[in-house]
């Protein structure tokens, strides 16, 4: 395994994927064993990454870059949370404790959020039922 000037191990899937490249190009000289060590991946990666370079299905970002989570709280949520707690009289852990569906941290998150909103005068009230 090769190091970095710092003393970490070097892992960049750009650098694979260029070597990999000059591999296939017969522009170096590098076994695929010896790209693995030189990048810090495993052999059999690196070779899965020759077959997706191959194929041209390669990508260098993470598929699930930019989508939002599946458990993610939705405005309508947020909307309901807050009007729920600007009727309410209940201290925030009362009040989480009373909505229950979601977790403490959720619905706090959500009402501090409002909160730091209502200070900076940039909140905006999306559903007209006050």
């Amino acid at each position: 395994m090769l190091y970095n000037l710092d003393g970490d191990s070097m892992k960049n899937k750009e650098e694979a994927v260029k070597l990999i490249k000059k591999k296939l190009a017969k522009q170096t000289f590098y076994s695929y064993k010896e790209i693995a060590e030189v990048t810090g991946y495993h052999p059999k990666y690196i070779l899965k990454l020759k077959d997706e370079i191959i194929n041209g299905s390669i990508s260098l970002e993470h598929g699930n870059k930019n989508r939002k989570p599946i458990n993610a709280i939705s405005e309508e949520e947020k909307i309901k949370i807050i009007n729920l707690y600007k009727r309410s009289n209940a201290s925030i852990r009362r009040f989480c404790k009373f909505y229950g569906s979601r977790s403490y941290s959720c619905v706090y998150n959500v009402i501090k959020e409002y909160e730091e909103k209502m200070k900076e005068g940039t909140y905006e009230n999306k559903n007209n039922n006050n």
